[in-house]
């Protein structure tokens, strides 16, 4: 997977780490600008408004997932495609964060008040680690390469906030994403990659558990005489 973060400028993607987090997907990052705070609500009020927040989207989830046949079948692209479709449905109609989102949202998090290029590199490595996303593309150590190259000119750390020392790495990024044959305009394919991933990964823990449930409930004696259950049979929805 890749990550594309804003690292200084409003106005310009950073698309030169986009190869990051290889999964072939970026994640565009907004600037770390402070926006203003919404009014302050009292306590029962906001733990009132979560809730209701909370009850709809759970509702909303549930609605749609009873009206679709999830094929618990990780190695078959359609059900994988479909399932993916569904879940995707779910998140516009129910108002929840992606999978690129969140990790967006971590790096906006732990990334805000990091000063230099350098910290704020390795902790998008950090991220990657901790989101399970592999970097078989070296770019984690090209993105270091570059950055090494522009303090050793400029003699000194490179700071965010300097903006001429900026724009050399972001030139330098140009460069290795030309290389490696990254595009911005490629970032919906990418991000739709992402996500046929990562509905392949819940299918197959969907059918762990459910291998797991068959296995136990066929050691009790009431279902020893039962035949095997193939889980592509299992309906989801009929434990909802």
């Amino acid at each position: 997977m890749a990550l594309a973060p804003r690292l200084f400028s409003k106005t310009k993607l950073v698309y030169g780490s986009q190869v990051l987090l290889q999964k072939e997907y970026a994640v565009p990052v907004r600037h770390f600008a402070k926006e203003s705070a919404p009014p302050a609500l009292k306590g029962d009020t906001m733990l009132k408004n979560i809730f209701v927040e909370l009850k709809n989207k759970y509702e909303t989830a549930i609605g749609l997932l009873k009206k679709e046949k999830i094929t618990i079948d990780p190695d078959d692209p359609a059900a994988v495609s479909h399932y993916a479709n569904v879940m995707k449905t779910i998140r516009e109609k129910a108002s929840l964060s992606s999978e690129s989102q969140h990790i967006q949202e971590s790096i906006e998090t732990q990334t805000a008040d990091i000063p230099d290029a350098r910290t704020y590199l390795l902790t998008l490595k950090e991220i990657r680690i901790k989101s399970g996303l592999v970097d078989d593309r070296g770019a984690e150590a090209l993105m270091i390469e570059a950055l090494d190259k522009i303090e050793k000119d400029l003699r000194k750390p490179l700071l965010r906030n300097d903006k001429k020392g900026m724009d050399l790495l972001l030139a330098e990024f140009d460069k290795m994403n030309k290389k490696l044959g990254i595009r911005k305009e490629d970032l919906p394919k990418y991000e739709e990659k992402l996500e046929l991933s990562i509905a392949k990964a819940q299918l197959e823990e969907l059918k762990k558990d459910a291998l797991e449930a068959i296995e136990t409930q066929s050691k009790r004696e009431e279902f020893k005489d039962e035949g095997t259950v193939d889980v592509k049979s299992l309906d989801v929805r009929n434990f909802i």
